[in-house]
């Protein structure tokens, strides 16, 4: 392998001490990035014409409910390395958060509270479509300091170095920055989404399937230079992630089409005419009606002719 003219080195440190609290930079970007986005979700919410408060109330949920999913959709297929250990599982600073898993998770929570506090939906879901991908951005840089993610072995200038190397490559010690590539492709698919949103030619709440679609085709590509899983699904030979993301890509096509369509039906709806002359009385039946108690009128139903009723 040619010598390299630079590389990206190894971080100086994970982490560091407050007293008796271990601290990880994989802990701090992922909290950092997801602070981000709930505050530009809700600012954007709020300028949507929404209430902030629901807004902010509502992704904290999504919050909890996409680092479980991302959690459970980790360990599950890795079940048996925890059965030693079972606390470990919550040990989620340590790594091992499934995207897709917090994505699943995280969307029905949100779809379900924000419909319950009487929210808008097709608002939230533009508000926070371009808030998620920078809130990755942000969190994969966690795995850069953890010395996990990345890819195949690479002579690039930017290849990212692994103290130690890996032991499946011996005497490699430099290889793809898969976590980088995620990160700048987040960064351009927010960038994608806020152009997207500007042009104006998107319905309210197409935002959210644009991100699946572009979210989906880069996890693609990243997850074709990913050496960190030996599993392959028979007969296609995918990986898993691989699979999940053309999937998430044919979801997300289907869906924005879908909802472009209903929600052009539902401007273009035609509203129903009332004809008023309808419900206006003919003047010829009119006649020469006067009003109750005036000379001539009916006072009463048992005015004018004895029908025989109470007194």
């Amino acid at each position: 392998m040619p010598a390299l003219l630079a590389a990206i080195p190894p971080p100086p440190f994970d982490g560091f001490s407050l007293g008796p609290i271990d601290v990880q930079m994989y802990g701090i970007l992922i909290a950092t990035g997801a602070y981000i986005a709930l505050r530009m979700a809700s600012r954007r919410y709020e300028r949507f014409g929404g209430d902030p408060e629901t807004a902010e109330r509502v992704a904290l949920w999504v919050l909890g409910a996409g680092f479980l999913g991302a959690r459970i959709g980790y360990v599950i297929p890795r079940i048996d390395r925890f059965a030693d250990d079972p606390l470990s599982i919550l040990a989620i600073w340590e790594g091992g958060l499934a995207l897709f898993g917090g994505l699943f998770l995280g969307t029905l929570v949100g779809a379900i509270l924000i419909r319950r506090f009487g929210g808008d939906t097709p608002a939230f879901a533009d508000a926070v479509a371009p808030a998620v991908p920078l809130a990755q951005a942000i969190g994969r840089w966690g795995n850069y300091f953890n010395q996990e993610l990345y890819g195949r072995p690479s002579d690039l200038p930017w290849a990212v170095r692994i103290e130690g190397g890996d032991e499946r490559y011996a005497g490699v010690d430099t290889f793809h920055p898969t976590f980088l590539y995620e990160s700048i492709g987040n960064l351009i698919l927010v960038a994608v989404l806020l152009l997207l949103e500007r042009a104006g030619k998107l319905r309210r709440g197409s935002l959210l399937w644009v991100y699946a679609i572009g979210y989906g085709l880069l996890r693609a590509v990243v997850e074709s230079l990913r050496v960190d899983t030996d599993y392959r699904l028979p007969i296609v030979g995918l990986s898993r992630n691989n699979a999940i993301a053309i999937g998430v890509v044919l979801v997300g096509t289907a869906g924005l089409v879908w909802w472009q369509r209903r929600a052009a039906q539902l401007e273009h709806r035609e509203p129903v005419e009332v004809d008023d002359a309808a419900t206006e009385p003919d003047e010829s039946d009119r006649g020469d009606q006067q009003e109750p108690g005036s000379d001539g009128a009916n006072t009463g139903p048992w005015d004018g002719e004895d029908r025989g009723g109470p007194r």
